[in-house]
């Protein structure tokens, strides 16, 4: 069988902060979501409002992305 996982990478900008590992993010065509750190990356680098990031989704689910450092 072949398990590949459909990914989804696209470029957003930081708009807000909820804590050391989850952000409020905005794709180019206004779509908010919600941006984390995976758990052993989040000390690696600090994140803040108006940074540029590239976010991994799901296809199933655009409300959440994985930060990619």
């Amino acid at each position: 069988m072949n398990d590949k996982k459909e990914i989804i990478l696209l470029d957003a900008h930081i708009v807000g902060v909820i804590d050391k590992r989850a952000f409020y993010a905005v794709l180019r065509n206004d779509h908010r979501f919600v941006a984390f750190t995976a758990k052993g990356k989040c000390f690696e680098t600090t994140k803040k409002v108006g940074d540029e990031i590239r976010v991994k989704f799901s296809p199933f689910d655009m409300s959440k992305g994985e930060i990619l450092i």
